[in-house]
């Protein structure tokens, strides 16, 4: 019946018409339960896949190849989309296979872009599932889901007199966001933006960041290079010389950097050694999961709800899940965006990056970055 109804409402709604008011009304607990074991959002979908009473979810209108190893997605949210502070990130869900993955994406586009379009660009990992899925089969008018924007990595209010951004490869993609930003701002300080690419040839969002560097006198760009000489500004990976090079008083700005983890361990030592690492704002997109302390083998993880006990290896326990057949959802891989999040019962785990070890018998623990140290039981 509920069905038959749907189908009659659907005839007389227009697709482009604003909905708001429509989605508060449906989202009622009561029709969510007479709507059936799929929820209101399934009958929603059938009138237009981007309706949903809560769900945020974004359309791909636009699929560019910017360089040979990256994808750039222009994204249409829905009117769940609360927007984003310049520099944050959201989890991106693509259905790869039937199966729903995640994973965390800056957007690049300014927060006063007009229609609320989102951009994302990112760099195709050869061992990747979700980039590879983006580079080579997404097209225009799929629908994925979007998290709410997070992350405190976001450009400040009242925005500082100076600004230094320092970013390297897909890196790019959140201080592009400030700097777009900025611009539509008609910000009226001072802004050096310094970027690491292999080669002219792979540089995101290049002939873009030359027009606004000729367009706006208080906008510096230095283009550098690590495989290609004679081609940028510098050469190499970053030190401090090539910082003094562009100003020697680099330290007076707020510095924002985004990048792998060299570009982002060799900038904190650098603010550090200045005593000013307060000025310095940091995000990194990969991350280098070495333990401090090697797991304990030979031990037992029982994963409860799924009857499965397995032997420790010395992995995460997110890589353990995954080899034992189950599918905790995840994110990033990296502890930033605790969607991986899940209840330890019972035992002793080690955080990999730290090698700090928690003892608390019943605590919610972050997968990806958490391996047994001893027998562990999880809620899984």
């Amino acid at each position: 019946m509920l069905s038959t109804a749907w189908e009659q409402l659907s005839a007389l709604v227009p697709k482009e018409v604003s909905v708001k008011p429509l989605l508060r009304l449906l989202a009622s607990p009561l029709l969510d339960v007479l709507a059936g074991p799929n929820g209101i959002d399934r009958y929603l979908a059938a009138v237009n896949p981007l309706w949903s009473v809560s769900e945020t979810r974004a359309r791909v209108l636009q699929i560019r190849h910017q360089t040979r190893d990256t994808v750039t997605l222009i994204l249409q949210p829905n009117a769940n989309w609360l927007g984003f502070r310049a520099g944050q990130h959201v989890r991106l869900g693509v259905e790869v296979n039937g199966v729903r993955r995640h994973r965390c994406f800056s957007p690049a586009s300014s927060t006063h872009q007009r229609n609320r379009l989102i951009e994302i660009s990112a760099t195709v990992n050869p061992a990747g599932v979700v980039s590879q899925y983006l580079k080579h089969r997404a097209e225009p008018g799929e629908i994925l889901t979007m998290s709410p924007a997070q992350g405190t990595f976001a450009l400040p209010v009242p925005r500082p007199e100076r600004l230094l951004m320092i970013s390297a490869g897909s890196g790019i993609t959140p201080v592009m966001s400030m700097l777009r930003t900025l611009c539509d701002e008609d910000y009226p300080g001072r802004v050096t933006f310094l970027h690491y690419a292999r080669t002219q040839a792979d540089m995101l969002y290049r002939d873009e960041l030359y027009d606004i560097a000729r367009d706006h006198p208080g906008i510096t760009l230095v283009c550098a290079h690590t495989r290609q000489r004679r081609a940028g500004d510098l050469h190499g990976h970053l030190t401090e010389e090539q910082l003094n090079s562009i100003d020697a008083d680099f330290t007076a700005a707020e510095a924002y950097v985004c990048g792998p983890p060299g570009l982002v361990d060799t900038a904190r030592d650098i603010w550090t050694a200045h005593g000013v690492e307060n000025r310095l704002h940091t995000e990194t997109f990969t991350s280098a999961l070495t333990m401090t302390a090697p797991a304990t083998k030979g031990s037992v993880v029982r994963f409860a709800r799924s009857g499965i006990s397995a032997t420790a290896t010395g992995a995460s326990l997110l890589e353990q899940a995954e080899a034992s057949g189950l599918r905790p959802p995840f994110g990033c891989r990296r502890g930033i965006c605790s969607t991986c999040t899940s209840r330890k019962f019972s035992g002793v785990v080690r955080h990999v990056l730290t090698g700090e070890a928690s003892h608390t018998e019943e605590e919610q623990i972050r997968l990806c970055v958490s391996a047994p140290s001893g027998d562990v039981t999880l809620d899984l």
